[in-house]
């Protein structure tokens, strides 16, 4: 328990100066501010992390859960809902490619970086070259295909609409009663170990465990909503004085220090024993951001202007939004055999380098940049294609074989890790 409350000492001492900075309107400059005000959010997710962790492994269902999707993901949604609430106020300004550029880094960052980061920490660890996962974990990989597929009705509108709003939300709470059925996926450990700062908490009565975890959530929430305007702007006035393109900053700084928390708690799960479970609460948290992050952009934006209006997507959007689907329907297709792999970590964090690359080198040159993008999305989705075919007998006799445990009600087996493919062959 020290240990927990040392850490938390540090994360409110970090996020003190922020405080200070808002209460006494301090702006000494656009660095200091950028890094003052994303220590504040990284920080404030933390916390968030620390308090979801504990709550989740006692609240698994319902309502609740989806109040616990919705806060480990709030440092996200409070930066990119605030460019979209000023593109909403200033619909020909630049806000509504910021608020575009936000989410669609949240999201490959997520399939790009993070999850091949669990395989390769696993294998680190442990040498395996596989991270089996569960029969019932097709619900996660199903309705993360459900939402990529959708998100193509998005590209061909060229427009993400209020409509988009009610069908995506529909999705992840369709999820969220589905998964909220679904047992647990076994491990090998005790279920009352916990892997990150947050296990202390489950040596206190349960009315002190709720304290902390209101207190962090508490302190966190105010936080990440003090922060969240001064980091978005600090950004933006950061590239301009570096004279470094702020599409860049906002599409992958902002949602590198708002992410950061929670891949550190995923890396945990991993390095204790349970990649099945760092993994599977990554593809949980791309799912929420492909459907809930995606949803909150033109309700924003029509708060902000006070009258509905759709979230338009630009050449350079459409093609960015067009790249990020194709990234995801690969991810999928790497997932259909229950089981990720060292070879599939590499190939989608080779490709994600080569996102980055091309957005380095092409970022005065709009045009080669848009083009680049296309080409790259194409490729991820002909590399799809050819795994998804492969792939498909494998994913529906999974799909078959966990109806039939849901029908018989013998679904804690179909929760069972595929321990005996680790060693197989890796997609």
């Amino acid at each position: 328990m020290k240990r927990f409350v040392v850490l938390v000492a540090i994360a409110v001492l970090a996020v003190t100066p922020a405080i200070l900075f808002r209460t006494f309107g301090w702006r000494p400059g656009a660095l200091l501010d950028t890094a003052v005000f994303g220590m504040a959010v990284l920080s404030a997710g933390f916390m968030l992390s620390w308090g979801a962790e504990a709550a989740e492994k006692r609240i698994s269902k319902g309502l609740i859960l989806a109040a616990v999707a919705l806060v480990t993901v709030l440092p996200e949604y409070a930066v990119d809902m605030y460019y979209a609430y000023q593109a909403g106020k200033a619909p020909a300004s630049n806000y509504v490619h910021y608020a575009a550029a936000n989410m669609t880094g949240a999201n490959r960052l997520l399939v790009g970086v993070a999850w091949p980061l669990m395989a390769l920490v696993h294998w680190a660890r442990t040498r395996q070259r596989m991270i089996p996962l569960a029969q019932v974990n097709m619900v996660e990989i199903g309705f993360l295909l459900l939402a990529s597929l959708y998100a193509f009705v998005i590209v061909l509108k060229n427009r993400i609409q209020l409509w988009d709003t009610l069908v995506l939300i529909g999705i992840f709470c369709a999820y969220l009663w589905q998964a909220g059925r679904m047992p647990k996926v076994g491990s090998e450990l005790e279920e009352d170990d916990e892997p990150g700062p947050a296990a202390a908490l489950g040596n206190l009565l349960p009315r002190q465990q709720w304290t902390w975890m209101g207190g962090l959530a508490a302190v966190a929430a105010t936080v990440i909503l003090v922060s969240a305007e001064p980091f978005a702007e600090s950004i933006v006035a950061t590239g301009r004085l570096l004279r470094i393109d702020e599409f860049l900053l906002i599409q992958w700084l902002a949602p590198l220090a708002s992410e950061a928390p929670a891949v550190v708690i995923a890396i945990l799960f991993v390095t204790s024993g349970r990649a099945e479970g760092g993994l599977v609460t990554m593809i949980s948290d791309k799912i929420n951001q492909w459907t809930l992050l995606v949803a909150m952009l033109p309700l924003a934006m029509t708060i902000g202007a006070g009258r509905v209006i759709d979230m338009p997507l630009d050449p350079r959007q459409h093609e960015e939004f067009f790249l990020t689907a194709a990234q995801s329907i690969f991810g999928v297709s790497l997932l259909l055999r229950l089981r990720f792999g060292v070879a599939s970590a590499v190939v989608l964090f080779s490709l994600f380098a080569v996102q980055l690359a091309v957005a380095f080198v092409f970022r005065n040159d709009a045009a080669r940049a848009i083009e680049s993008l296309t080409t790259l999305a194409w490729v991820y989705l002909a590399a799809a294609a050819a795994v998804f075919i492969r792939q498909a007998p494998t994913a529906l006799r999974n799909i078959g074989q966990l109806r039939t445990a849901v029908a018989v009600r013998q679904l804690p087996e179909a929760a069972k890790a595929q321990a005996g493919e680790r060693t197989s062959k890796e997609t």
